[in-house]
């Protein structure tokens, strides 16, 4: 006969070991790709860290660096990373011109981030005004590539606009000192141009691209091939946990940006939050409203599509947009 003390020994040794094996369940370790270096933008990404909505998932998140969009493809399709972010039109020219195995399976932005920053009250009041006027930006960005097709959209011969192609780093003091009279920008970056003009006293305007005809998707999450076809279930609920990182960081950007400053000690908690601020209407606006965050809408899609080929001198027929993207593993 078994006595009492027994009972609640062996119930306390089978605790044990269900508590033994919960943690011998090791988390999934996934590398994430940034497409550049942390920022407000991003905070939702580190919320996700930091408010536990990997670990809950059973994840082990490691974020890394990059170097724009492109290298995030090129980290996803060499085997350097598992997931990453970046521009949806660098996606779609890395599988125009090499079949990148890389798939985007959530977007983020669902309206262009492209913009052209400009000072209030100055010869810029349209994008129509850039005729004869000299605009600087950054020698890389993702934006380059699409600025003469904006221009030509807008009947203004690229001959006709004089670009530099700078630092990064000196877009806002070059503005601000007025030896140019416009940038190139996401829009994102708006509120360190705020306070970098504010120091010179002057207000800055920002024109969006996606005011005169700019439709298409933007920032997007993508997984290589090798993720999709080797650890569908780890994706899955990697896209769930971002999916909340992003929702927590759009409800509480400052939250959001102590996660971020958390994780990455140098950066401007102020700044990151109101840079996270200036995403949310990337995020949250009438497309994601009509079609679901994350979605990749079919003919949203193909216009972004249209933009990269015209951009690139690429045929329509090229690629087709549905074979860029997997809508399998969106959260429900």
């Amino acid at each position: 006969m078994i006595t009492r003390r027994q009972l609640a020994s062996l119930a306390l040794a089978c605790l044990g070991l269900g508590t033994t094996a919960v943690q011998a369940q090791t988390p999934d370790k996934v590398v994430f790709q940034l497409d550049w270096v942390p920022g407000g933008d991003k905070a939702g990404i580190y919320a996700a860290v930091k408010q536990g909505f990997f670990s809950a998932e059973g994840l082990d998140v490691t974020v890394v660096s990059g170097r724009g969009s492109s290298d995030a493809v090129t980290k996803l399709a060499t085997g350097a990373a598992d997931i990453g972010v970046g521009g949806l039109p660098a996606l779609m020219t890395a599988v125009a011109e090499s079949n990148a195995p890389v798939k985007a399976v959530m977007s983020i932005y669902c309206k262009e981030p492209d913009a052209l920053f400009t000072v209030k009250g100055g010869p810029i009041r349209s994008l129509k005004d850039v005729a004869g006027k000299t605009i600087a930006t950054a020698t890389f960005s993702s934006s380059n590539a699409l600025w003469p097709v904006m221009l030509q959209t807008l009947g203004i011969d690229p001959a006709q606009v004089k670009l530099l192609k700078v630092d990064p780093s000196t877009l806002a003091p070059l503005l601000a000192q007025g030896k140019v009279d416009a940038t190139i920008n996401w829009v994102t970056v708006g509120p360190l141009f705020d306070r970098v003009l504010g120091q010179a006293g002057k207000e800055l305007e920002v024109l969006p691209w996606s005011a005169y005809g700019l439709d298409g998707y933007g920032w997007s999450v993508m997984a290589s091939d090798k993720t999709i076809r080797e650890r569908p279930e780890v994706l899955r609920r990697f896209l769930k946990a971002l999916a909340r990182g992003i929702q927590f960081a759009v409800a509480n950007p400052d939250a959001a940006a102590a996660d971020l400053k958390s994780m990455v000690p140098e950066m401007d908690v102020k700044m990151a939050a109101a840079e996270m601020r200036s995403s949310i209407p990337l995020i949250q606006n009438e497309v994601s409203r009509k079609d679901g965050m994350g979605a990749f809408e079919p003919r949203l899609l193909a216009t972004t599509w249209s933009w990269v080929a015209r951009a690139m001198n690429y045929p329509l027929a090229k690629v087709n947009p549905e074979a860029m993207v997997d809508r399998r593993f969106l959260p429900k």
